[in-house]
C-alpha cells in the first residue's frame, strides 16, 4: 500500500516538475451555457413558483403592498401564536399580524425556538431552475437556527432576487457567509422510499413571491 502511494506521488511530482512554483492566476475561459432559461423576469418567477410547488412548498404571489395582509393571514390560518423575527426584517411586513413576535437578538435558544410556531424571513436569492432558496444570514434572514427549528417557515422572495440557474447564483453569493440552501420543506426517505417531512427542518415551507 505504501509503495503504491509513493509511486503515484512520484509520478505527480515528475509531471509538475516543469511548472513554476507560483503560477500566475489566470481566468479559465468557460464558454458553456450558464442557464437553460432566458425568459423575462415574469417568466422566471413562474418557473420558480412551479418548481417550488413541485418540492411541496406552498407558494403565494402578491405585491409589496399586499404583503403585510398576506403574512397576517398565513400566520392566522396556521394558528400560530408566536413567530420568530430575524434582525433586519422590514417592520411593515408583520405590521398587520396579531401573532406574538419574538425578535431575535441572538438569545433565542433552540428550546425556545422549538416552542415557536413560525418564522418569517427574507432570502439572499432564489434559483428558478431548481426551485431553491438561499439564505446567508443577512438582514431579515437571521441565524441558521431560526429556519431549522420552528416547524413552519415563511420566506419572502423579491423579483430582483431571482436568478435562472446555479451558475448565475454563485457569483452573487459571498462564500464566506453561512449559507442555507432550501429546496422545499425538510424531507427524507427510508429504504422503502417512504417520505417523512420535518426531520431536519420545518415541516411546512411557504414562499411568498413579490412581483
Amino acid at each position: 500500500m505504501s509503495n503504491s502511494r509513493e509511486q503515484v506521488l512520484a509520478r505527480i511530482r515528475a509531471a509538475l516538475v516543469d511548472l513554476p512554483d507560483t503560477p500566475d492566476q489566470q481566468d479559465v475561459p468557460r464558454h458553456y451555457q450558464d442557464a437553460h432559461l432566458h425568459g423575462t423576469s415574469a417568466e422566471l418567477l413562474d418557473v420558480l413558483a412551479e418548481n417550488l410547488a413541485d418540492y411541496r412548498a406552498l407558494v403565494h404571489r402578491c405585491t409589496e403592498d399586499e404583503l403585510p395582509a398576506l403574512l397576517a393571514r398565513l400566520l392566522s390560518d396556521r394558528g400560530a401564536r408566536t413567530v420568530a423575527v430575524p434582525a433586519g426584517l422590514p417592520d411593515h411586513w408583520l405590521a398587520r399580524t396579531r401573532t406574538e413576535q419574538l425578535h431575535d437578538d441572538g438569545t433565542l435558544t433552540p428550546n425556545r425556538l422549538d416552542a415557536t410556531d413560525s418564522v418569517v424571513t427574507g432570502c439572499a436569492l432564489a434559483i428558478a431552475e431548481t426551485g431553491t432558496l438561499v439564505l446567508d444570514a443577512g438582514p431579515g434572514q437571521g441565524r441558521r437556527v431560526l429556519t431549522l427549528v420552528p416547524d413552519h417557515h415563511i420566506c419572502v422572495v423579491r423579483a430582483d432576487q431571482v436568478v435562472a440557474s446555479l451558475p448565475q447564483a454563485l457569483p452573487r453569493l459571498d462564500p464566506l457567509r453561512p449559507q442555507t440552501w432550501i429546496s422545499g420543506p425538510s424531507a427524507t426517505s427510508d429504504i422503502e422510499l417512504d417520505r417523512v417531512e420535518g426531520v431536519h427542518g420545518p415541516r411546512t415551507l411557504e414562499v411568498v413571491i413579490l412581483g
